[in-house]
């Protein structure tokens, strides 16, 4: 029985490390985190975070799809890295 074999499949899968894919898993859930939390105190105080779930799941998206689309593209980390700071960092 492999016992690394579940940590590594799905990260292989999709073009990753483990690592490299931990650490954008938690960056993607710690976003969603804040942006859920900005959501239930706007429910509370309509005025307050008015965008920041849209905006959250908006710039998640772009992230995802920027990803996938350098993936089919077979596009060397340097040019990834690029591309996330075009897009302002995401």
């Amino acid at each position: 029985m492999n016992l690394v074999r579940p940590f590594v499949e799905h990260p292989a899968a999709v073009g990753e490390s483990y690592f490299r894919h931990l650490r954008a898993a938690a960056g993607f859930g710690a976003a969603m985190i804040g942006g859920g939390m900005a959501c239930l105190v706007h429910a509370l105080l309509p005025f307050a975070f008015v965008t920041r779930g849209s905006e959250t799941i908006a710039r998640l998206h772009e992230r995802m799809i920027a990803n996938r689309v350098a993936r089919r593209l077979d596009v060397s980390a340097d040019e990834q890295a690029a591309a996330r700071d075009r897009l302002g960092g995401r």
